[in-house]
């Protein structure tokens, strides 16, 4: 696990230093999933004296398209950001769960009109409001034949609720069968359940980042990241730069990873 932290530049010779750490990367040493934890939000309104967490929230959004566009650019195939957790619709104040609401559905709506792009809400639909479910379903479809970078939208999402979604999948799909229970315990094996998970078909993430200097997962992608590399950011969110992205790139692609061993 590695900290790093953001400082300010903009200028040329950060320019020159961004371009440096991009030749840096060999195609084959990027990163083929990529999940990002995106914290800090909240703090960063406080700190800059916004009124309300929806101006941090905004930036956060923002700043995820930026992400999703460095992303894209250095090769990576899939990418999975963690928007809104099941903790999160239960805890937040209602205010600013609103206004976070309004805030994705507004970013998911963007997201399936850029390019190639292919979206896909991963979380359960029916802990939604009516109207954020409607939108990430029309952004899946609208983009369901797009072979474009991958976007997972984790909205309404819970690892363990996921575990236990997928197992419950499992369960009723062996009782349609008219399998019995003993029959499905002898069965059951870690690839099955991975295939009924809501990222079902898609590869683990190889990179997880994280925001804000905060080292934990908070219930994001259990199962999927037990063989993951991460990377924690001091930055904020909405402060997060192009040249930290490209230093967690760069770090992964240094690393010898051992899947467990």
């Amino acid at each position: 696990m590695t900290s790093a932290r953001s400082s300010q530049g903009q200028g040329p010779l950060y320019r020159l230093y961004i371009g440096r750490l991009r030749r840096q990367l060999a195609p084959a040493t990027v990163p083929g999933h990529v999940a990002m934890m995106i914290d800090g939000n909240r703090r960063w309104a406080r700190q800059l004296g916004y009124r309300t967490a929806a101006e941090g929230h905004r930036a956060g959004a923002a700043k995820m398209r930026e992400f999703l566009g460095w992303c894209d650019d250095v090769g990576v195939k899939v990418v999975s950001l963690y928007l809104l957790s099941l903790d999160n619709l239960r805890k937040r104040e209602p205010q600013e769960l609103s206004d976070l609401i309004e805030i994705i559905a507004e970013l998911a709506d963007s997201l399936s009109r850029v390019g190639d792009w292919r979206v896909q809400h991963v979380g359960r639909r029916e802990a939604l409001p009516d109207e954020l479910a409607r939108v990430l379903a029309d952004a899946q479809e609208r983009t369901k034949d797009h072979r474009g970078l991958h976007v997972n939208l984790a909205v309404g999402y819970g690892g363990r609720g996921e575990i236990v979604d997928a197992v419950r999948s499992i369960i009723q799909q062996h009782d349609e069968r008219g399998g019995t229970l003993e029959e499905l315990a002898a069965s059951l094996t870690p690839e099955q359940i991975g295939e009924h998970l809501y990222t079902g078909g898609q590869p683990d993430p190889d990179l997880v980042i994280r925001t804000s200097g905060e080292q934990r997962l908070s219930d994001f992608l259990l199962w999927q990241s037990a063989h993951s590399e991460f990377y924690f950011v001091e930055a904020l969110g909405p402060d997060l730069r192009e040249v930290d992205f490209l230093r967690a790139i760069r770090d992964y692609a240094d690393r010898d990873r051992r899947f467990g061993g």
